[in-house]
């Protein structure tokens, strides 16, 4: 993977697109391949090979297509920008199935590095919306970046309130499609006023139901901490604050009454151990040592060692006890290992094969399981 700092030439930046957006690669799988292959071009060079033994019809968007990508993303005002690259936000480099690749419109000036995500209902109080307003307004001026996920409700009340300070909207969709259509003209003044739009999902990309969680693991990624304005007991939000504490992140949350059930996610978190909170002050002062650099993640990605894959493709009884050894219940890497008695890198194999072929899901790093 890229190091701090570095600039991706424009065909490497054409060859890290065509990897991350080809069939089954994920972050996780990407950053397997260019530690197995050395490179973006040499992993390409390897997945057809790879694809064959998966027996899948796995496709590997061409040069054109991401050159393609790459110039619609400048039409609007984007940049395709590749981790460890200067303009990858420094925080988000620190979560477990980190994005390669990101487009951004906007945010030369942004803060990454102090940022606060405000979270909460679309379907939010007229008082839930005015103290998300208050709280973006109060960071914003202690220097705060608000981030959110320009949803209706507590999103947009967070994005308007910190539009003159800097603001972040992460999308679950491709920048030419923002959701919901009635905040397009908030993507703008996002834009217009210095902030920023974020995404790790390809040009007409519509966003699906399923898109929305993987949006908020970036919206939490994204920084210091994650404030619950109002959230029911079941809701995006509560996944947010959930892959907030997998990211070693903080979480806040805001009390309300017992009677409402949007404050029921709220409550629910505080009596869990998330920390109450009534202004902007109480969140400046727990994140004031706060740097999520200086902890390893608890479940960092799984990159086994090895010098490329093997050239003996594996037996069907290597194939027959990993399948075994898997289940729709997430497992370390190093336990299937141990248990199959398999060669790291014919494992590895054998599971780049699986996730080529759609059949197999990573969770947090390390941990793998049959989709269901």
């Amino acid at each position: 993977m890229a190091s701090d700092g570095i600039e991706l030439t424009p065909s490497q930046r054409v060859a890290w697109l065509r990897l991350i957006r080809t069939d089954n690669i994920g972050p996780q799988t990407f950053r397997q391949l260019i530690n197995r292959e050395g490179s973006a071009e040499a992993a390409l060079e390897a997945l057809p090979s790879l694809i064959r033994r998966a027996g899948t019809a796995a496709r590997i968007p061409s040069i054109t297509a991401a050159e393609d990508e790459i110039a619609g993303a400048a039409r609007l005002g984007g940049r395709v920008v590749g981790s460890g690259e200067p303009d990858y936000p420094s925080l988000l480099r620190y979560i477990s199935g980190a994005p390669p690749i990101i487009t951004i419109v906007g945010g030369e000036n942004i803060e990454w590095w102090r940022s606060v995500s405000i979270v909460g209902a679309r379907n939010a109080s007229t008082a839930g919306q005015k103290f998300a307003q208050m709280l973006a307004a109060d960071l914003g001026d202690a220097g705060y970046t608000i981030v959110s996920g320009l949803a209706r409700g507590i999103d947009a009340a967070a994005h308007r309130a910190s539009l003159r300070t800097g603001t972040v909207a992460v999308l679950a969709g491709g920048l030419d499609h923002i959701y919901p259509d009635e905040n397009i003209p908030l993507a703008r003044d996002i834009v217009a006023g210095g902030g920023v739009l974020l995404t790790e999902m390809p040009l007409g990309w519509e966003p699906r139901a399923r898109d929305f969680p993987r949006r908020n693991r970036l919206v939490s990624g994204l920084t210091l901490g994650t404030v619950v304005v109002e959230a029911a007991k079941r809701s995006g939000s509560l996944i947010t604050a959930r892959l907030a504490l997998e990211q070693n992140r903080e979480v806040f949350a805001v009390p309300g009454s017992p009677l409402d059930p949007r404050a029921e996610g709220g409550n629910a978190l505080i009596q869990q151990g998330a920390k109450l909170i009534t202004g902007a002050a109480d969140i400046i002062e727990s994140l004031r040592e706060a740097d999520p650099s200086r902890a390893s993640l608890l479940e960092p990605d799984w990159l086994p060692d090895g010098d490329g894959f093997d050239a003996i493709p594996p037996s069907a009884d290597e194939r027959s006890r990993l399948l075994e050894a898997l289940s729709l219940t997430p497992v370390a890497i190093d336990d299937i290992i141990r248990t199959t008695g398999i060669a790291i890198s014919r494992v590895q194999t054998m599971l780049l094969e699986l996730d080529l072929d759609g059949r197999i899901e990573w969770s947090s790093g390390q941990l793998v399981a049959l989709r269901p």
